[in-house]
C-alpha cells in the first residue's frame, strides 16, 4: 500500500494546526469521513478549532465548500421538470437576533414569478435559524424527500426545508459541532457551510444577508466585508452570481425574538405591511429587489424592489405563503388563525431599562444569549427548543424609555426563569439623555464584479 492512500485525519489536522497548506485530495477524504462517520466528533471539532486560528487559504476554501456540497445529492432542476434557465434563486442570512427575514421573503419572491428553493439552517449560537422557527408551526414538514421539495417549489414558487439527509450531509454535522465548540465565527468554515448548502440546491443565483455588530457572528463591519466578499467568490467560482448586503444587526431585528413569537409576526407582517417594523420592512425589500434582479427577472433595481412591495402590499406573497405551509403539511389556515397555533409560555414578564431615557445602545448578543436561558436555544447539539418561549414588543434603539415603557416582553416556562433572562437584558441595554439616531440596515453592497 502506498503512502498516498493512507489518510490519517489527526495528521491532516496537525498540518492545519500548524499553519500547513492541505491538499485538496486530503479535504476531500476528511469531508468523506465526516459524511461515513470514520472521522470522530473530536477530530472535526478539533480541525474547525484549527481552521479558527489559522483560516484556510482561497484554495482550500472552495476545496472544502465543493468537497461538502459535494458529500450528498446535488440537485438538477431540469430533472425535475424546470426549463433550462428557469429564475431559481435564493438567499442566506449569516445570522442575528429576532432575523425572521427568510420566511417572509421567499414567498415575496415567488409571488413576482421567481422560484425558491430554500434549504435554511438551525440556530448557531446565539442566533436564531429558520428552520426552528419554521417547526414552531404544527406538522410543518421541513425534512421532506428531494422530489417532494421540487414539486412544491414547481407548485407554490417556493420551499422552505432544512437539510435533508441527502443535501450536504457533511455539512449537517460539521453545522452542529460548530454550534457548540465556539467555532463559528470563521471565514472559510461559514462560506463552505452555506454555500455547501446553496450550491447542492442547484441555484441559479444568490443573494447573501451578511450582518455585523453586536448581535452577528462578525461584530465588525470589515470583518464581514471580508466574509461578503468571500462568499461572492467563491459562489461565483462555482458558476452561481452571487450579490451581498451588509446589514446591522446591532440590536434586534423586528419587534420579537424566539420561534413561535417570531412566527406570529411573521403572519402579521405579510397580512398588514403597514404596520410591520421599519427596519424589517426596509431590509427584507431590499433583498428582495436583488434577488429579482439577479434573476433576470427585472433588468434594474428600482423596477425589481417595486415588484416586490406590490407582492407584499397586495397580499400575493401572504397567499403563496399560506399555500406553502398547507403544502407542506402545516394548518391551512395559519393566516387566519396564528394565535390558534402559535402559543406561547404563560409567564410574562416585562424588562425595563435600568434607567430612563432614549435607547442608544443594545448588547445584541447578551438578548440573543438570554433567550437560551429562556430554553430557545442549544447548548448541545441534541438539544430541544422550546418553541414558546421569546421577547415580544421589542422596542427599537432610539425609543424612550421609562417606567412606563419597557424595552419587551418576557415570555418563559415559570417565573425564574423570566427574572434570570430578564436581568441578563436589562443589563445589555444602555440609555442616553440625547437624542439617538440609528444607523441604517443597509450599509453597503457587494457584487460579483467587485463594485460596491
Amino acid at each position: 500500500m502506498s503512502n498516498e492512500s493512507i489518510f490519517l485525519p489527526q495528521e491532516f489536522i496537525r498540518r492545519k494546526r500548524d499553519g500547513l497548506d492541505l491538499s485538496v485530495s486530503d479535504i476531500n477524504r476528511f469531508v468523506a469521513g465526516i459524511t461515513d462517520s470514520s472521522v470522530t466528533d473530536a477530530q472535526i471539532s478539533s480541525f474547525a478549532m484549527a481552521v479558527f486560528f489559522n483560516g484556510m487559504s482561497a484554495d482550500e476554501g472552495a476545496a472544502l465548500t465543493l468537497a461538502m456540497r459535494s458529500s450528498g445529492d446535488v440537485i438538477n432542476w431540469c430533472d425535475h421538470g424546470f426549463d433550462a434557465d428557469a429564475p431559481i434563486t435564493d438567499k442566506h442570512s449569516t445570522g442575528g437576533v429576532g432575523d425572521k427575514v427568510s420566511i417572509m421573503l421567499a414567498p415575496i419572491v415567488a409571488a413576482c414569478g421567481a422560484y425558491v428553493p430554500m434549504v435554511s439552517g438551525r440556530g448557531l449560537g446565539h442566533t436564531g435559524g429558520t428552520l426552528d422557527k419554521l417547526q414552531a408551526i404544527p406538522d410543518y414538514d421541513a425534512l421532506p424527500d428531494i422530489e417532494t421539495f421540487a414539486a412544491t417549489v414547481k407548485d407554490v414558487g417556493c420551499s422552505i426545508i432544512g437539510q435533508t439527509g441527502s443535501l450536504a450531509p457533511a455539512d449537517r454535522k460539521f453545522y452542529s459541532i460548530r454550534d457548540v465548540t465556539a467555532t463559528v465565527e470563521s471565514v472559510p468554515l461559514i462560506t463552505a457551510s452555506i454555500l455547501s448548502k446553496k450550491l447542492a440546491a442547484g441555484l441559479g443565483s444568490l443573494v447573501m444577508d451578511v450582518k455585523f455588530g453586536s448581535g452577528a457572528f462578525m461584530n465588525d463591519i470589515n470583518e464581514a466585508r471580508e466574509l461578503a466578499e468571500n462568499i461572492v467568490r467563491v459562489a461565483g467560482t462555482a458558476g452561481v452570481p452571487t450579490t451581498a448586503l451588509l446589514t446591522d444587526m446591532n440590536q434586534v431585528l423586528g419587534r420579537t425574538a424566539g420561534h413561535a413569537v417570531e412566527m406570529l409576526e411573521v403572519v402579521d407582517f405579510l397580512t398588514s405591511p403597514s404596520d410591520a417594523e421599519p427596519r424589517l420592512v426596509q431590509v427584507t425589500l431590499a433583498l428582495a429587489g436583488h434577488m429579482l434582479l439577479l434573476s433576470g427577472l427585472y433588468g434594474d433595481f428600482t423596477s425589481a424592489f417595486n415588484a416586490a412591495k406590490n407582492a407584499l402590499d397586495d397580499g400575493r406573497a401572504a397567499s403563496v405563503f399560506a399555500k406553502m405551509v398547507a403544502v407542506q403539511g402545516g394548518p391551512r389556515d395559519l393566516i387566519e388563525k396564528p394565535h390558534d397555533y402559535l402559543k406561547l409560555a404563560g409567564e410574562s414578564l416585562p424588562v425595563f431599562a435600568n434607567g430612563s431615557g432614549n435607547l442608544s445602545q443594545t448588547d445584541t448578543r447578551a438578548i440573543g444569549n438570554a433567550i437560551i436561558i429562556l430554553g430557545g436555544g442549544r447548548t448541545n447539539p441534541n438539544d430541544k427548543i422550546d418553541m414558546a418561549v421569546g421577547l415580544s414588543a421589542v422596542q427599537p434603539v432610539g425609543t424612550n424609555l421609562d417606567a412606563h415603557t419597557p424595552f419587551c416582553m418576557v415570555h418563559a416556562r415559570d417565573a425564574d426563569t423570566a427574572k434570570a433572562a430578564a436581568l441578563m437584558i436589562q443589563n445589555a441595554l444602555t440609555t442616553s439623555q440625547e437624542t439617538v439616531s440609528p444607523t441604517p440596515i443597509t450599509v453597503e453592497t457587494i457584487q460579483a464584479d467587485g463594485k460596491g
